[in-house]
């Protein structure tokens, strides 16, 4: 019997010591590997920009000739443009939220429909945050995408034209130092 517990202990010691070895560290099979965004894209507009208060869908797009993000609402005429230069950080923003048909169930009257409660979805933003060239004010405006790829494709691709440094998720335009004399 201490043959059988001293051998068990014995293999169960050696797993340990297996799993404790170091292991290389593998990089991350989608680092770089996000695709361009498509020139125009569909979104909603949440709010932030001065004068457009209204939620409104429409479609985003990217105006390369005038060095611009533009929105377009779902009457196709332009309601705003923020350019590039004027960019001051862009970055992702999820909320989990529970869902219309979780909000319906949970409060039908029947056992285990709280349960419903718990069926979230996820909803995806793009943050903007920008100077606004014909204000002298900060704006912040947020658009709901449809999906995690697009939105990192939007992300990466407006960094990209607008000329921003990466911080983790987000981007940025760095200040511009002012030399000293």
């Amino acid at each position: 019997m201490k043959k059988l517990f001293f051998a068990s202990f014995f293999v169960l010691g050696l797993t340990f010591i297996a799993f404790a070895q170091p292991r290389p560290v593998t990089q991350s099979g989608n680092a770089g590997a996000v695709k361009p965004a498509p020139e125009s894209f569909p979104a909603k507009y949440e709010g932030g920009m001065m004068g457009f208060d209204k939620k409104e869908d429409g479609t985003l797009k990217f105006d390369d000739v005038n060095e611009r993000f533009v929105f377009i609402g779902k009457d196709g005429k332009e309601l705003f443009s923020i350019p590039f230069g004027s960019l001051l950080s862009i970055y992702p923003q999820s909320q989990s939220v529970t869902s219309t048909a979780g909000n319906v169930v949970k409060y039908i009257p029947l056992p285990g429909a709280g349960l419903a409660g718990f069926i979230k979805e996820k909803r995806r933003y793009l943050v903007v945050q920008f100077d606004d060239p014909d204000v002298d004010v900060k704006g912040l405006a947020n658009f709901r995408l449809s999906d995690k790829e697009l939105l990192d494709s939007v992300l990466q691709t407006l960094a990209e034209k607008a000329k921003m440094t990466q911080r983790g998720d987000a981007y940025y335009r760095p200040r511009s130092t002012k030399s000293g004399t």
